[in-house]
């Protein structure tokens, strides 16, 4: 477990030594950590990346040589550098479970405690949720793209270090990805891992066929070949054939073949009835070569023949939306001994914050599908027994009234008074866990392009105490 205590932007160390200036660094402060809608593909998100803040709160300390080169810096005093030292997290976070589907502006982290503490996490929790965040939805995108097929995760040679391609390894299993090409991903959360050869295997040999037949007889039960390297079609795949049929022979049962370059579509059909022609209906065609969520889904509208879907760059830097825009805000701040509730005001609207302490509650139908977030003030309860109403935050004529439904509370304790209560676990239930909540959600919400905008609505008394705060702060201008 490595110390990251230093992991964070001095603007945070000197607002800290703000605090401590003016003897507030004591007061109570609530903090949001959520997302924006970054773009119009983005409706949901898959929280990711809880298990490595909770590792970066359990070993939250200042070591003497963090001090000695904060000391160097000439910006802080003596007192100051001694608080420091004796820093631990005290106060209370709660949290999504990873793996929970989440929507833009609703809490998925929330810390409550001392503002020297608050303000210091900040940093490396935007940093560290942020990433596997981004990376699970995008990977839970090409997985539902790929509708039943297998995605396999091999983005480590394009990962932007070595941090983001272990993590997000470990973020894209969650997504959904089956395996990664990832081997210290692989051994650090016990997943399955996947590959075979590439195209030097194939010409550090005299010929194609030759290169086959070694790679069969290291790998008998093991082997799935790479066909592009000189002819696809022409010589790639009859030679694999002629490999697979060896194999048969000796008692083997060959994996499949795997397309890299050229047209997919074309390939894997012309591809797939070679194989079946031979009689070799149970191999695989796995696909790699650039792609995404979008290419797969057309490839499948194309009639692709492809069962498996090797997905790098694309994934792995999230290379379409590079940032999921999370953010972390206060919404209250204890004023003699009450927490008083604080908001944000924006000329743009998406970016004015939600006051106050909050929980999230699910609602669903009783089918079990997810009909639409409500975020209200921590001591508001729902009685289940009683109709129901909610209505759009900003088009508030738009309401719904609900008589029979279940709810759900999103946020769970991760600590408590700086007692850990989180537990953790392994990640493939984590998978299974994020695949039951996408379940939940209509495929309306889950389309590739432009999909339908889950709900996402304030109680009453939030909507109130948000438009109250707005008005003050209006009329104080």
């Amino acid at each position: 477990m490595r110390n990251l205590t230093m992991m964070t932007d001095l603007y945070q160390l000197t607002m800290m030594y703000g605090y401590y200036k003016t003897n507030t660094h004591n007061r109570v402060a609530v903090f949001d950590l959520f997302f924006r809608r970054s773009r119009e593909d983005t409706a949901y998100a898959i929280a990711a990346g809880l298990e490595q803040a909770v590792d970066y709160i359990e070993n939250l300390h200042f070591t003497d040589e963090d001090i000695q080169y904060l000391r160097d810096l000439a910006l802080f005093d003596e007192g100051f550098l001694n608080m420091l030292k004796q820093i631990r997290f005290t106060g209370d976070i709660y949290a999504v479970q990873e793996g929970t589907v989440v929507f833009p502006n609703e809490p998925i982290l929330r810390v409550k405690a001392p503002l020297f503490e608050a303000q210091l996490i900040e940093t490396a929790l935007l940093n560290i949720i942020n990433h596997q965040t981004l990376i699970a939805t995008k990977a839970s995108k090409v997985v539902h793209a790929a509708q039943g097929g297998k995605v396999l995760e091999f983005g480590l040679r394009r990962a932007q270090g070595p941090d983001a391609a272990i993590y997000g390894a470990r973020a894209a299993i969650i997504g959904g990805c089956s395996s990664t090409s990832n081997i210290i991903a692989g051994q650090m959360f016990d997943v399955p891992i996947s590959g075979t050869h590439g195209h030097s295997w194939v010409m550090s040999f005299a010929d194609e066929l030759t290169a086959f037949r070694a790679y069969a007889e290291a790998f008998p039960d093991n082997c799935l070949l790479l066909v592009d390297t000189y002819d696809t079609l022409r010589s790639g795949v009859p030679n694999a054939i002629k490999v697979f049929k060896e194999l048969k022979e000796k008692g083997h049962k060959p994996i499949g073949i795997r397309l890299d370059s050229g047209d997919l579509a074309y390939l894997s059909k012309k591809a797939r009835k070679m194989l079946d022609d031979e009689g070799f209906h149970d191999a695989k065609i796995v696909a790699s070569n650039d792609l995404d969520e979008y290419l797969i889904w057309d490839l499948k509208a194309q009639g692709a023949k492809i069962d498996i879907w090797g997905v790098g760059t694309s994934l792995i830097t999230s290379k379409d939306n590079p940032a999921l825009g999370g953010v972390y805000k206060m919404a209250a701040e204890e004023v003699k001994g009450t927490l008083v509730p604080k908001i944000k005001i924006s000329e743009n609207t998406d970016k004015i914050t939600l006051p106050g302490y909050k929980k999230v509650y699910r609602i669903y139908n009783t089918d079990k599908k997810a009909i639409a977030d409500l975020i209200t003030l921590d001591e508001e309860t729902i009685d289940t027994d009683k109709p129901l109403t909610i209505f759009d935050p900003y088009d508030t004529w738009k309401r719904m009234t609900l008589t029979e439904y279940t709810v759900r509370q999103l946020l769970e304790p991760v600590y408590i008074e700086g007692k850990l209560q989180y537990k953790k676990q392994k990640l493939k239930d984590i998978q299974e866990y994020a695949k039951r909540e996408l379940d939940s959600l209509w495929e309306e919400y889950k389309r590739i392009s432009k999909p339908h905008k889950y709900k996402v609505d304030l109680s009453q008394k939030l909507y109130d105490l948000k438009e109250y705060l707005i008005k003050e702060h209006s009329f104080k201008k």
